[in-house]
């Protein structure tokens, strides 16, 4: 359960931070001519992917660290630009314009809100799962045992 709203909680703040940024900075996120929707599609798959797997390997122990966070931020971030690098080069044909779109995202704030948001929800997954919490209870639903 953990995970999934870990998940859900991670593409929310990916495409409010990629909107708020564009907005605020009045440039688009994938800046390459000739190019479409894939290559913001596959870079959010590859991204929710890579998030879902590193989380789901660091939740299933016991104790998460808080510290997995940091390395699925990392992973997320490798992740997007693979896949955003690549649906630019399948799309446009063009190598070096895959590489540009690679360059310019990972220099600017797009790049920090791939990495941040993947901290940020892996962060409270983990939290999630070291709480422990149950149910809450009214004082008069307690076993007669007590």
């Amino acid at each position: 359960m953990a995970l999934a709203f870990a998940l859900i909680g991670y593409v929310a703040l990916v495409i409010a931070g990629l909107g708020l940024v564009s907005l605020g900075t009045d440039q688009d996120v994938i800046a390459a001519r000739g190019s479409g929707q894939l290559p913001g599609i596959l870079g959010v798959v590859l991204a929710c992917g890579a998030f879902a797997g590193m989380l789901w390997l660091h939740i299933r122990r016991g104790r998460p660290s808080f510290w997995a966070a940091l390395w699925i931020g990392a992973g997320c971030f490798l992740a997007y630009l693979i896949g955003v690098g690549i649906g630019v080069m399948v799309e446009t044909q063009d190598i070096a314009s895959g590489a540009s779109v690679v360059a310019h995202i990972s220099t600017t704030w797009f790049g920090a809100v791939i990495g941040g948001a993947a901290v940020v929800a892996a962060w409270c997954g983990i939290a999630l799962v070291r709480t422990r919490t149950r149910r809450p209870r009214w004082p008069w639903e307690h076993d007669e045992d007590e």
